[in-house]
């Protein structure tokens, strides 16, 4: 899978592709193409911005330099994400819907945000992380490079993505390793009986026990059976 990013500050991503990320463009399953959008001004200052039109605070972003950026990629009908806090909020759902596209382009908004005329001309999805506001996209397209990365396949064994928070709609079981005693607490007994029955029970009540109690959002209409 391919990621095309488009931003004015590539130096975000220069140390933010690590640990199972950066294993997975070693091994050619994930490709991260970084686009610097400055690289696309036509003046000869190199503006990428401009003053609102109508009046207000701060600046926007201009059309003409996103869209020869993204014209630059020749990345046909793949789709364009816009990270925004307008957009669709984003779950393990849609990074697994994600997961599915062989390239996605990545389009980090900065300042008051974009000319809407690129919006409306380029981008197909608007993503955003949660009801809050940061000052630029980038590290919101980090984390989902992280959790659509992941989940392309061959990069993590599928096994390892079986029993994950979200992953049937509860969060995790708690986890445990070496030492069986820490600080006066030990490993459940179950975990150590070798009854992978009985193992995989204890789990599955610990999962639903740990998402009643943190987040029951998530249960709805589960079925508890």
């Amino acid at each position: 899978m391919i990621f095309h990013v488009l931003t004015l500050f590539p130096e975000v991503f220069k140390a933010g592709i690590h640990s199972i990320i950066k294993r997975g463009v070693d091994n050619g399953k994930i490709a991260i193409n970084i686009v610097n959008i400055r690289d696309f001004a036509t003046n000869s200052r190199g503006q990428t911005d401009g003053y609102p039109f109508g009046g207000g605070a701060g600046m926007v972003m201009m059309a003409q330099p996103i869209y020869d950026a993204h014209k630059s990629l020749n990345a046909g009908s793949a789709r364009v994400a816009y990270l925004s806090p307008q957009g669709r909020v984003f779950n393990q759902q849609f990074a697994a819907e994600l997961a599915s596209e062989t390239e996605l382009v990545l389009l980090c908004g900065h300042y008051e945000g974009i000319d809407q005329r690129v919006i409306d001309e380029i981008v197909t999805d608007e993503i955003s992380l949660g009801n809050f506001v940061m000052t630029g996209g980038e590290i919101a397209a980090l984390a989902i490079i992280d959790a659509v990365g992941r989940l392309v396949p061959d990069v993590i064994k599928p096994e390892s993505l079986k029993d994950e928070s979200f992953s049937d709609g509860l969060l995790e079981y708690p986890q445990f390793t070496r030492p069986r005693t820490f600080m006066g607490r030990d490993v459940p007994d179950i975990l150590l009986s070798g009854n992978h029955g009985e193992i995989e029970k204890w789990r599955r009540k610990q999962a639903l026990e740990v998402t009643r109690r943190k987040r029951p959002d998530l249960l709805g209409g589960y079925e508890h059976g």
